[in-house]
């Protein structure tokens, strides 16, 4: 076993080529190989909060022309785990074993 060659694929930036928001899983194409990656699973990332231990609301927007359906109102704020979207480049762990399952990190810019 090459052990240099495999310490330096267990950390690699990647592009996306294909996302599975319900599953929570990616593609990734790596510049050095033909084919994308197989499914990866993207970590559970912890989204953006306003504020902890209270309801997530949005904040009061002003109405429209007089309609009701333009008026001043608030409503529950829907939290979503961020997923990676195609053609994003992202950064990918590998576990240190042949054939081993990989996980997307993160986003890279």
């Amino acid at each position: 076993m090459d052990v240099e060659k495999t310490l330096s694929n267990l950390v690699r930036i990647g592009v996306v080529t294909a996302v599975n928001n319900d599953e929570y899983l990616a593609r990734v194409q790596f510049e050095d190989q033909d084919l994308p990656s197989d499914w990866l699973i993207v970590l559970d990332n912890r989204p953006f909060i306003p504020d902890y231990d209270v309801p997530q609301r949005t904040e009061y927007e002003a109405g429209g022309a007089g309609a009701a359906a333009f008026e001043s109102h608030k409503h529950p704020l829907k939290i979503k785990q961020w997923m990676p979207v195609v053609n994003q480049p992202v950064l990918v762990l590998f576990l240190p074993v042949k054939n081993a399952d990989g996980f997307i990190l993160g986003g890279v810019q």
